[in-house]
């Protein structure tokens, strides 16, 4: 079914390859696609969910903050094939003396475990987000393994002796503003100042100069700072930053007071948990293009599409050779994944960080497929991963 080049606003391209199959249920393919400004060349996995020797998952490098290529990533866990993920942290320009954490941008589920919540919008990388979209929004695959799109919201809190607070954040490289956010040893060594810096609607304001920190383990706090540090989190303590008005909260506890941090990522459908799960943002629902996508501007893309009721999942990157750098607009993407035959699609991280992996017949290791635009593989915080089961 997807030996056909996609149609976007012209003929197809012909002399289109066949599909390749590189595992029972993954088949892999590649053609051209004529867009508004230039021929794009479009390299394709079609996943089908129904089999049982099939399984999708989160590609990422262990911790929130960090970063690897998505070939390293998907070798070292045993996939067939992938591509890369959500838009992430990528530089700091903005606030000099503050590391980029490379952390993504959205909700982070790994094997049924929750890994991280949602940046505020205003605080996200990447192309302006489609009207009626947010960074909670996620792709994900479910308990039942179907893959749908939704959205998923921190909900958690710290209770101490002097009342109860709503968390902010889970692990995440931008806080709420006034808000308390926690951070595991999922996060990883990255410091945690940038969690404090811009507001929750401009990414490039100042960092906040009233912040405070409290190391919390085995329900006690431990030690206290008045700035968010860094370094490794051991297994079961948390570290709460707070920033404004959660700052002046955090000050009031002391070595030896009682805490308790309760957090959970809340999908806002009923549906069977999410066994993987990552931000991004939807370009098509329910067979129709989102209103309002961008028709202008044209780059390497990544996208994902579901079809046949959540048992099909098309992974799609765009080349990055000299001669398709011209791409697609995020309108294109949204033509050609329902050329494809998705209901449902959804954009991921592009330009430079557009990268599909697959192995060869009888490999061991996965190849890359398409050709970075910068010429080699961009490391990236998390990807999507094909599987083969026994």
């Amino acid at each position: 079914m997807l030996a056909g080049a996609v149609l976007v606003g012209a003929a197809p391209a012909t002399g289109a390859p066949r599909a390749v199959v590189i595992a029972p249920g993954v088949e892999y393919t590649h053609f051209d696609i004529r867009a508004t400004k230039g021929v794009a060349h479009a390299h394709v996995l079609s996943v089908d969910l129904r089999s049982t020797r099939v399984g999708v998952g989160l590609l990422h490098p262990g911790k929130v903050a960090a970063r690897a290529t998505v070939s390293r990533l998907a070798t070292s866990a045993g996939a067939v094939a992938g591509v890369n993920g959500d838009f992430f942290n990528i530089t700091e320009t903005q606030h000099p003396g503050v590391a980029a954490t490379g952390a993504p941008v959205g909700p982070a589920i790994a094997d049924g475990h929750a890994l991280k919540a949602a940046v505020p919008n205003g605080q996200r990388f990447g192309p302006a987000l489609p009207p009626g979209t947010t960074t909670k929004d996620v792709l994900g695959v479910t308990a039942d393994g179907r893959a749908r799109l939704d959205s998923i919201a921190l909900d958690g809190s710290v209770t101490t002796a002097e009342g109860v607070v709503p968390l902010g954040g889970l692990n995440q490289y931008a806080l709420p503003v006034g808000s308390v956010g926690a951070f595991t040893s999922d996060w990883g060594e990255i410091s945690r100042l940038r969690a404090v810096c811009g507001t929750d609607s401009d990414r490039a304001a100042p960092c906040s100069a009233d912040t405070h920190e409290v190391l919390v383990a085995d329900g006690r706090v431990v030690r206290t700072a008045g700035t968010p540090g860094n370094g490794p989190i051991d297994p079961g303590a948390t570290v709460l930053v707070g920033r404004e008005a959660g700052a002046q909260w955090l000050r009031k506890l002391a070595p030896g007071d009682t805490v308790e941090v309760r957090h959970r990522l809340v999908p806002s459908s009923d549906t069977s948990p999410y066994t993987f799960a990552l931000g991004g943002y939807p370009v098509v629902r329910a067979g129709r293009p989102l209103p309002g996508l961008d028709a202008t501007t044209s780059a390497v893309r990544t996208a994902a599409g579901i079809a046949d009721d959540g048992h099909r999942l098309f992974l799609l990157a765009l080349d990055g050779a000299a001669a398709y750098r011209t791409g697609l607009t995020i309108a294109e993407v949204a033509t050609a994944m329902r050329e494809l035959g998705s209901v449902d699609a959804f954009s991921l991280d592009g330009g430079g960080s557009s990268t599909l992996v697959a192995r060869a017949p009888g490999a061991t290791a996965v190849t890359v497929r398409n050709h970075p635009t910068d010429g080699a593989e961009r490391a990236v915080p998390n990807g999507i991963g094909v599987f083969t089961k026994p």
